[in-house]
């Protein structure tokens, strides 16, 4: 698989994330596996309804930095792997929008590191989401929010 970590909505899959992991000849010192998959949630922290999401990102610099998250946390202790793929389109409620994959020796070693990951991923990479809800009042309404900015 390239180095690609941003993926058009329908391109890439859970299936081929693993697969693709356990094809890596490192892959025989890995005795766990922890994932991460985030979903489209169908409230907001406003208590809004979710209707749909669209997720775009600045592609170049998202890889970029989805690269180097994934580079750094690979010299932890104990990591033979860190995976983050994420999805950009048109998303409904309880869809799949990112996918984050930690492989190590040892349970011990994946869980601090997949948590890491997902704070980084959050944090850092130039990703953003127009939410679509229907409000508590029953109002439609739509709005840019950067996947950073949430909690």
């Amino acid at each position: 698989m390239p180095n690609k970590h941003v993926h058009e909505k329908g391109t890439f899959s859970i299936e081929k994330l693993i697969a693709d992991v356990k094809s890596k000849p490192d892959f025989r010192k890995a005795g766990a596996i922890a994932i991460f998959i985030g979903v489209v949630r169908g409230e907001n922290p406003n208590g809004d309804r979710v209707q749909k999401l669209e997720i775009e990102a600045y592609e170049e610099k998202a890889d970029e930095v989805l690269s180097e998250i994934c580079q750094e946390l690979k010299r932890r202790k104990g990591v033979v792997d860190v995976q983050i793929h994420h999805f950009l389109g048109e998303f409904n409620v309880s869809e799949d929008l990112v996918y984050v994959l930690v492989a190590g020796a040892h349970r011990e070693n994946v869980f601090p590191v997949l948590k890491e990951a997902v704070e980084r991923y959050k944090r850092e990479t130039p990703i953003f989401k127009k939410e679509h809800v229907l409000t508590k009042n029953g109002e439609i309404k739509s709005y840019w929010v950067a996947e950073r900015e949430e909690g």
